[in-house]
């Protein structure tokens, strides 16, 4: 895992509540493989949500670990 991230930051806030897994990865500087991985034994770095075989995980998850926050007025949503 890098500490840099893929995404622009306007990418970032234009995020829907909820994104796959891929997307999360790339939000992350994480390879596909390592991010699935990862999501499987329980390690991935922000909460995974598991709906039947997909992987997604929250804007609201995401924004907090890269130390992101709303535009002022503006409540983070989950």
């Amino acid at each position: 895992m890098t500490s840099t991230h893929d995404m622009t930051h306007e990418e970032l806030m234009d995020l829907p509540v909820a994104v796959p897994l891929e997307v999360a990865n790339r939000a992350l500087g994480i390879g596909r493989t390592n991010g699935y991985h990862l999501a499987q034994r329980g390690a991935y770095p922000v909460r995974v949500l598991r709906h039947g075989r997909q992987y997604r995980v929250t804007r609201y998850d995401l924004h907090r670990h890269l130390g992101l926050t709303a535009p002022s007025g503006e409540r983070p949503t989950e």
